[in-house]
């Protein structure tokens, strides 16, 4: 059984930084990529960041130099580097890994509040 299980979110003022972890529980290598994506209150969830098996990464426009996701196998763990946090990233951001199959697990989700 597959579990993806999201720390490191909280509150941040502008400007700040913030590093998201997700913990595989099963193996990373089970996934043919795995993303971020985040759901602000009263919008559609969408994705932030992607990473492949190979290391191939995408961004969503709103955070291209400022958020970095990379991943450790031996830990079977996946980051993302938040900086220079602004009051639009305040959502819920949720760990996303996708199968071979096209199947798609979820963690709980880590709230980020970017506010003074």
């Amino acid at each position: 059984q597959v579990q993806l299980v999201e720390s490191g979110g909280g509150l941040v003022q502008p400007g700040g930084s913030l590093r998201l972890s997700c913990a595989v529980f099963g193996s990373i290598f089970s996934f043919n990529a795995m993303a971020w994506y985040r759901q602000a209150p009263g919008r559609q969830r969408e994705r932030v960041a992607r990473i492949t098996t190979g290391g191939t990464t995408n961004y969503a426009d709103s955070v291209k130099g400022r958020f970095t996701i990379s991943k450790d196998n031996a830990k079977n763990t996946v980051y993302l580097q938040m900086n220079s946090l602004n009051p639009e990233d305040t959502a819920v951001y949720y760990c996303n890994a996708v199968t071979a199959r096209l199947t798609n697990y979820w963690g709980q989700g880590t709230q980020v509040v970017v506010s003074l």
